[in-house]
């Protein structure tokens, strides 16, 4: 666990530069983050959402698309300001306000978030797969989507940049699949305007509406995009923050109105498609299969299936990326990303895999509206304490939210809570009629609803009263605290640590260049093989022989130079071994650790692990 303070996703913190650049060229260095924000919006939940309201009620529900893409536009102009003002992503935000209980709570329901959105991608991506490879079964198709893990990591390596182009793509392919199929469906324009008056048929309709609501606002997304905003390095001044929030909220309204082009269209296709021909259609699977009969094209299922796969991969990568802002901010703790990747991707697949072993396929559908429905309960608990952060004037400055966008803010998250309790009480009611043991609903459902209302009250209005903690902006609010200067401290020692490459010289000359002639040097070399973790000081073999002649040279250049120098050789895994082996140095000298990308995924790297266990400085050469 990192006990430290960390920047949010620190591995691409500010590694695109956009000081130097200027126009046009500066507006599209800062476009990106916000089409990785809308592959959440137009993810396989959304689809099982939208199919069935088309399917079911026609074109009645746009305007819940309509409302839902509005709330979505406000919330996330209000995650950019948090991120480039503030320097927090929202995880980071609620750790440095609230208490340790609170966090813990937010915390946990973060990741059922997390796991629900994964849930409906593991299954969005396992259908496309079967449908366009008959042969492969869906419980395969699950199994096959464990494998997508990796494509996340070799992306982050290759830059952030790089991952976005990748989103872009695949949102691309989604929007030209939809926008095909569209022709071939030819809806009506003038139904089509008539979805935009608000209102309910039935309770069905509701529950089909708060799941949109929870597929297209989803909770994860507003994590996400307070990190993804700090991605982009810029000078922390009052007019350079304003230049970084108007070209973020471009890229937002340009990147949501896209997505919601893609759910409208996947609305419309199963009203035009489905509620005209009287079928109601509730799951996916049996839309692909009824499309050819319907629209009389082969193509449109094609597409269908196509850019179902396309919106699984990119939602997949970016949920992935939001839990790690999720757990890194909530808990400090850092996980290496492939296992953090597989962890999340195992919670997933694990209830579907029993849902379809046991239940059926056909019950996927019902799985992918439950898990928006989860998304829509846990929205208030993530939304609250956002409006709270961006109307804080001792963290904001003057880039507090205006009083207009609080009220549409607060009416807004109003209006989901609301929603949600209406919906909640006509579900517990069903299922007390429908239980045959009503207890289990009157002391065990009831009571854990109420808490989580009681903790959302809590963070609701707990902030207008209480007048202690408050929150600091990362960057140029608040006053320069003045600096405790001490006396500076001799170094005496100092350890490099050495792997007999080409590298090894640039780290020694820069400990040389730290110490000068007054300081002793610790030259360290660590055996990584079987026999040493194995059988550690007691290794008796040529490699060990080897290395400590190696040792011996080094050490008797540099005291020919008239240096001090020592040597160590330690046995077993270096994020170990180093920082006991460094205990009375005063500096620790690194050097490039001589293996990158598919290494590190495996492995790690050496210096993220020793960083962490050591309380000396640390330079890295």
């Amino acid at each position: 666990m990192n006990k430290h303070a960390h920047k949010s996703l620190d591995e691409v913190h500010a590694s695109v530069n956009t000081s130097q650049k200027s126009g046009i060229k500066r507006l599209l260095a800062f476009l990106g983050p916000a089409y990785m924000i809308s592959v959440g919006y137009m993810d396989p939940g959304n689809w099982a959402t939208d199919i069935e309201g088309g399917s079911r009620y026609g074109y009645s529900l746009i305007w819940v698309l309509v409302m839902s893409n509005i709330i979505a536009l406000l919330l996330q102009s209000h995650c950019i300001k948090l991120g480039i003002v503030a320097g927090k992503d929202l995880a980071q935000a609620s750790k440095s306000y609230y208490s340790r209980f609170v966090n813990f709570f937010l915390y946990i329901l973060a990741e059922i978030a997390i796991a629900a959105c994964d849930l409906a991608e593991v299954i969005g991506m396992a259908i496309g797969i079967h449908l366009l490879f008959p042969s492969i079964s869906l419980l395969t198709g699950v199994c096959i989507t464990v494998l997508d893990s990796f494509i996340l990591l070799f992306l982050l390596n290759s830059g952030i940049r790089k991952l976005e182009a990748f989103i872009i793509s695949l949102v691309g392919v989604i929007g030209i699949s939809f926008l095909i199929q569209l022709f071939i469906a030819k809806p009506d324009v003038v139904e089509i305007s008539k979805g935009l008056i608000p209102g309910f048929k039935d309770e069905g309709a509701l529950y089909i509406a708060i799941g949109i609501i929870g597929a297209t606002v989803m909770p994860h997304n507003l994590y996400l995009h307070s990190s993804l905003v700090q991605t982009r390095k810029f000078e922390p001044t009052s007019h350079e923050i304003k230049k970084a929030i108007k070209f973020n909220i471009i890229d937002s309204a340009v990147a949501l109105n896209l997505a919601l082009f893609v759910n409208a269209a996947i609305l419309i296709i199963a009203a035009t498609t489905f509620y005209k021909a009287g079928v109601e259609v509730t799951d996916i699977q049996e839309a692909h299969k009824m499309m050819t009969p319907l629209l009389g094209s082969t193509l449109a299922p094609l597409l269908f299936a196509i850019a179902l796969i396309a919106a699984g991969q990119s939602s997949t990568i970016t949920g992935t990326l939001a839990g790690q802002i999720i757990m890194e901010g909530y808990l400090n703790l850092r996980l290496q990303p492939w296992i953090r990747r597989l962890l999340t991707r195992l919670i997933a697949i694990v209830p579907a895999f029993l849902v379809i072993y046991f239940f059926g396929e056909d019950k996927t559908g019902d799985l992918l509206v439950l898990s928006q429905v989860i998304l829509s309960l846990q929205l208030g608990f993530a939304v609250i304490p956002l409006i709270h952060f961006v109307s804080n004037k001792s963290l904001m400055g003057e880039f507090v939210i205006p009083m207009w966008q609080k009220i549409a803010s607060w009416i807004a998250v109003t209006t989901i809570v609301g929603l949600n309790i209406q919906m909640l009480t006509n579900e517990v009611i069903d299922w007390y009629n429908q239980a045959v043991n009503k207890w289990l609903i009157v002391f065990i459902v009831v009571p854990i609803i109420l808490f989580c209302l009681c903790v959302l009250l809590y963070i609701m209005f707990e902030p207008l009263f209480r007048k202690g903690k408050r929150l600091k902006s990362s960057y140029i609010h608040g006053v320069v605290p003045e600096i405790n200067f001490q006396t500076p401290k001799t170094t005496n020692k100092i350890a490099i640590t050495v792997d007999f490459s080409t590298s090894d010289h640039k780290a020694i000359n820069k400990a040389i260049e730290l110490g000068g002639k007054n300081a002793t040097y610790l030259l360290i070399h660590v055996l990584e093989s079987t026999n040493a973790v194995m059988y550690g000081e007691h290794t008796t073999d040529s490699e060990r022989e080897e290395d400590t002649k190696n040792l011996e040279a080094y050490q008797q250049q540099i005291i020919q130079q008239g240096y001090q120098c020592e040597y160590a050789l330690g046995f077993g895994r270096p994020k170990i071994i180093i920082p006991n082996l460094v205990k009375d140095s005063d500096v620790l000298v690194m050097g490039t650790h001589g293996h990158k990308t598919f290494k590190d995924i495996l492995f790690g790297t050496t210096v993220e692990s020793v960083r962490h266990r050591i309380n000396i400085p640390l330079v890295l050469v």
